[in-house]
């Protein structure tokens, strides 16, 4: 696209706010567990982020719902958790706990943290996988990259694991303001240098995902969510202009509105709170708006899931948009629901 003219590929149409002959599809979580072609390359690979730096096996498990969906978009496979890696945080992912990392806890800790311009250095093996992608995807697929938010990748760094209420790093936050900051203000520079050298590598589409956004009340929401991810925008909008950016402010709710506007992204993909008539009127007027199925109608599958995917192509089919889920593919889905949702989406016509 630098070269300035119109995009071809179904995604990119939708994101430069083009209506398109039926809306593309691609799913969150895609490549996975529900795959058996995944585990089996995920039993040959050792630790699941021995998989995220192994750029051979990374790309293939990126290419497996590609080969038997045909979805519009491919999204790297890699992990929002890399970046802290990279930082020099100990990360690690045990079977049945997810991801364990070293808290990050005080002001110390965080200055012990490595310079974020070291990112692109620290996770070259994930660019090459990029690059691989982008020479073996068909050529009408878009291949996405991704970040996870600053306030959500913090959250892990300061709780040193996932939580129901991210308790740790909103206490943190609370009672030093200005120490969280400094961690915010470290992630937002290392995404930054990350999205870019996926872009460099050959992303043509780049998604945030701030999973825990909705945990946040108003003025913190408001600094630690949106001001973020309007600084990485504007970072990246300078660097790569015609470069697209999907953010997935989850549980944002009624801010959602206010984020889409201030943050300046291309895209808004929408959780599965979010009522497909509400987003209609005031989130797809001001871009292209993505989502957003309950990933267990996927594993329910039958009428019901059926009946949700037409109220969601029929709501906002008539105007740019991605058909999605509302949250990532679980791992109990079955391949064939997401076979037949698939076709349900290509054959649909406004």
């Amino acid at each position: 696209m630098s070269d300035g003219k119109a995009p071809q590929k179904k995604l990119l149409k939708a994101l430069a706010g083009e209506k398109t002959d039926g809306p593309p599809i691609w799913l969150m979580r895609q490549a996975g567990r529900y795959l058996p072609e995944y585990r089996k390359v995920r039993a040959d690979a050792g630790s699941f982020l021995d998989l995220c730096y192994a750029p051979a096996l990374a790309e293939e498990v990126t290419l497996q719902p590609i080969r038997r969906y045909g979805f519009d978009a491919a999204i790297l496979f890699s992990d929002i958790l890399v970046v802290p890696d990279a930082l020099g945080q100990k990360v690690a992912f045990k079977e049945g706990e997810g991801p364990v990392l070293e808290p990050v806890t005080d002001a110390a800790g965080i200055a012990a943290l490595k310079s974020p311009a070291g990112v692109k250095a620290e996770l070259a093996p994930v660019y090459e996988t990029v690059s691989r992608l982008r020479a073996s995807l068909p050529p009408e697929v878009t291949l996405i990259g991704f970040a996870g938010a600053p306030w959500t990748v913090a959250t892990y760094m300061v709780g040193g694991r996932g939580s129901p209420d991210q308790a740790a790093a909103k206490l943190l936050a609370y009672r030093e303001p200005e120490t969280f900051q400094s961690l915010i203000e470290i992630l937002v520079e290392a995404t930054v240098e990350h999205l870019s050298a996926q872009v460099e590598a050959g992303a043509e589409v780049l998604q945030i995902f701030d999973t825990w956004a909705g945990s946040l009340p108003e003025p913190s929401f408001e600094r630690f969510a949106l001001k973020p991810v309007k600084a990485i925008r504007a970072k990246l909008k300078a660097r790569f202009p015609h470069i697209p950016v999907i953010a997935f402010p989850r549980g944002a709710g009624g801010m959602a509105e206010r984020y889409f506007r201030e943050t300046g992204v291309e895209g808004l993909s929408l959780d599965t709170g979010v009522s497909p008539a509400w987003a209609k009127a005031h989130l797809q007027p001001l871009g292209c708006v993505q989502g957003n199925l309950d990933p267990l109608l996927l594993v329910a599958g039958g009428d019901e899931m059926r009946a949700q995917a037409r109220h969601i192509l029929e709501t906002f089919g008539q105007a740019p948009f991605i058909f999605n889920l509302g949250h990532g593919i679980v791992p109990q889905t079955p391949p064939d629901h997401v076979g037949e949702l698939v076709k349900l989406v290509k054959d649909w016509r406004s």
